[in-house]
């Protein structure tokens, strides 16, 4: 009979689901019907399950645990089962009398062969028709969207089944519907940069109320992007460490932010900013740290501020660059070829004297012999002689950070060599 009845409970649900207020008055005629069978039990006697620390549940309505009575009516207590901690339903050949919840005094038997799992199943057929329904059912399109600050901006919002009330909650342009299945979110030019504009749904069915947030990204481009030394003015001097820095003026939203660092076509330090969660303008900086040699010197360093918004936002990312910083660095003079020449004077031929050396500023020169009858010198990097008095020249190279010498030895040529 409760086989039957259960059947058809379940195919009353499946058949009138889809009515309004169904699965209200379901669970109201579910429970309605437990509580009838529960009073009907209250009049019969009942199985009994226990815990084997002395604890009982009536199979039949096991919302409401007791211990047994010290003595049964007969005068003597029953057998029950200790086996296991878990449930075990146990067979008496005698009858018991049991102290149950308060508002209850009943006469329990292990004869009566009631359901035993009968209310348990009702309460969880009423919670599953509780919760059960389809999912939020609101879908947006798109559903993730970049837009440019001051630019126009549509989204579309769809029920994918019956809804009641459809709406869109904003700030801005709030608007909302009974009757159609879709509504869009438009403004003209979006300049609100605590927009969250989220769609809701009044539905006729279980969930009855939901609502999805709109992604929105609302970028801004750098007002400026500048590149300067940190406590620092003129040229820098080779092998010493300094600090470039980078400044970028109003961007949003920062944590979509990328610097890149680029020194002539080459990138050498990227800094982003996802760390921060700010959706309004902001200023943010970014240092660069470079010990600069002679072959970065006359080098550009450039400062890129780039945002990178995702596959929803413009491609390429936009960019706004700063203008760039033409590096000075200052290296002591360096010789081509340090190292002292020996040369040979040969009659009616010329003679050179190659001082030439590299750096910056840009190396003074002077020369000096050992012969006291030689005429004066003139200061350049190379001399040419006619003749030449055989001796020793020293040239030095200097500038505002140091000063090298070089030698040049002039032997007269053996005759007969």
């Amino acid at each position: 009979m409760y086989i039957l009845i259960n059947l058809t409970l379940v195919l009353l649900y499946y058949m009138f689901k889809p009515l309004l207020l169904t699965q209200m008055l379901w669970c109201l005629w579910i429970y309605t019907f437990a509580a009838i069978m529960f009073m009907r039990s209250l009049h019969t006697h009942d199985r009994a399950v226990c815990f084997s620390r002395g604890r009982c549940h009536l199979l039949n309505f096991p919302l409401f645990p007791f211990a047994p009575h010290p003595q049964s009516q007969l005068g003597r207590p029953g057998p029950f089962c200790f086996e296991h901690s878990s449930l075990q339903s146990c067979q008496a050949q005698f009858k018991f009398s049991f102290s149950a919840h308060p508002f209850f005094n009943r006469r329990l038997s292990a004869e009566n062969i009631m359901g035993s799992y009968f209310v348990r199943w009702i309460l969880t057929l009423c919670m599953f028709c509780s919760v059960s329904g389809e999912g939020c059912s609101l879908i947006l399109k798109p559903s993730r969207v970049v837009v440019g600050f001051g630019e126009p901006v549509t989204v579309s919002c769809e029920a994918a089944r019956p809804v009641r009330v459809l709406g869109w909650e904003s700030a801005i342009s709030a608007s909302h519907t009974q009757q159609d299945l879709s509504i869009q979110w438009k403004v003209d030019s979006l300049i609100d940069w605590i927009e969250e504009p989220i769609c809701y749904g009044v539905f006729f069915t279980a969930p009855r109320q939901c609502e999805e947030k709109l992604n929105l990204v609302l970028y801004k481009t750098p007002d400026r992007v500048s590149i300067r030394p940190v406590n620092h003015t003129g040229p820098m001097v080779e092998g010493k460490e300094y600090q470039l820095l980078c400044e970028v003026q109003n961007v949003a939203p920062v944590q979509y932010l990328t610097l890149r660092w680029y020194r002539g076509q080459s990138e050498v330090y990227n800094h982003t900013y996802s760390d921060l969660t700010s959706s309004s303008p902001v200023q943010v900086s970014s240092i660069l740290v470079v010990t600069p040699t002679r072959a970065e010197n006359g080098a550009q360093y450039r400062c890129v501020a780039e945002l990178e918004l995702g596959p929803e936002g413009p491609q390429p990312p936009p960019t706004v660059a700063s203008e760039p910083l033409n590096a000075s660095v200052y290296f002591p003079p360096t010789f081509l070829s340090p190292e002292p020449e020996v040369l040979e004077l040969t009659l009616g031929v010329e003679i050179s004297l190659n001082c030439t050396a590299t750096g910056n500023p840009t190396p003074v020169y002077s020369w000096q012999s050992s012969h006291p009858t030689q005429e004066r010198m003139e200061d350049e990097a190379v001399l040419t002689f006619s003749s030449l008095v055989p001796g020793t020249y020293i040239c030095t190279a200097s500038n505002a950070l140091d000063k090298k010498s070089k030698q040049f030895i002039v032997k007269a040529k053996t005759k007969g060599v």
